[in-house]
């Protein structure tokens, strides 16, 4: 099974061994958004997989 590239290029995996995800909808119509909001999205969020072998296989890298 392919790789979901779309969704892989979000994850990075940290020296420790975590799964961080950037967080989505930060790319435009920011001006809106309240600054509390634009500031809560800069910092990446922790990926949680509870997810079976076979799904993580498709958005994780190998």
């Amino acid at each position: 099974m392919k790789t979901n590239k779309s969704y892989s290029k979000r994850l990075r995996v940290t020296r420790k061994g975590k799964i961080v995800a950037r967080v989505p909808g930060h790319n435009h119509f920011n001006a809106k958004e309240s600054g509390t909001g634009r500031i809560r999205r800069r910092r990446a969020t922790a990926f949680h997989a509870a997810l079976d072998n076979t799904a993580k296989s498709r958005f994780l890298p190998r």
